[in-house]
């Protein structure tokens, strides 16, 4: 399993999605999940409407600087498919993809090669396009509606598959984690806030 923190990983309300935040995932070995929308005609790291003062996918990238670590892009606009492609393309070594876009935007990102994954949970168990996507992200908004018998589907069908944990929703992941140990693959990933609570239950020890 690959831990990856959710919007970097932050220790105060405050450090989501800034510099400090990234910085502490990379050094310590996380990818992460970050949010990406445009603003004024620049690509900005912000999860709600932003104000312009943000950081820019440039200065997060450049903050990435070409580690080998997964970064999932939530696409928080559409329209930004060739934009991005362009953006990442500076940077061909990186492990990134996309997700949560609209239907019709899923649609550009895959005719413009972007890697994307896409969303399964218990209101779209059968999502488009899976065959031509990289991965599966894989969310329960009220419950773990899933089991390991379709996470190990998708993985048999040659799919990265990253799970939103638990604490994300605002639960206490405990019950999924147990459940998610029973699965080993260098394609499972977890993104959460607890970034180093995971690698303790999962490894056994912090990082």
């Amino acid at each position: 399993m690959i831990i990856m923190s959710h919007r970097g990983y932050w220790k105060a309300e405050t450090e989501k999605n800034q510099e400090i935040a990234f910085n502490r995932s990379f050094e310590l070995g996380y990818g992460t999940e970050t949010d990406v929308r445009d603003c004024g005609g620049l690509l900005l790291i912000s999860h709600d409407m932003p104000s312009g003062s943000e950081i820019t996918l440039d200065q997060f990238l450049s903050i990435v600087n070409n580690r080998a670590l997964p970064l999932a892009v939530n696409i928080k606009a559409d329209g930004l498919a060739n934009v991005l492609k362009v953006a990442f393309g500076k940077y061909p070594d990186l492990d990134w993809f996309v997700f949560d876009m609209s239907i019709p935007d899923t649609k550009a990102h895959l005719n413009a090669g972007n890697p994307v994954f896409i969303r399964m949970s218990e209101v779209e168990r059968i999502p488009a396009w899976v065959d031509q996507a990289r991965g599966i992200w894989l969310d329960g908004f009220d419950s773990v509606w899933y089991d390991n018998a379709l996470i190990l589907e998708m993985l048999h069908r040659n799919k990265r598959v990253c799970i939103v944990s638990e604490d994300l929703h605002k639960r206490n992941p405990s019950k999924q984690w147990e459940m998610l140990s029973q699965i080993s693959s260098e394609n499972f990933m977890l993104c959460t806030d607890f970034p180093e609570e995971a690698t303790e239950f999962f490894f056994g020890e912090p990082k």
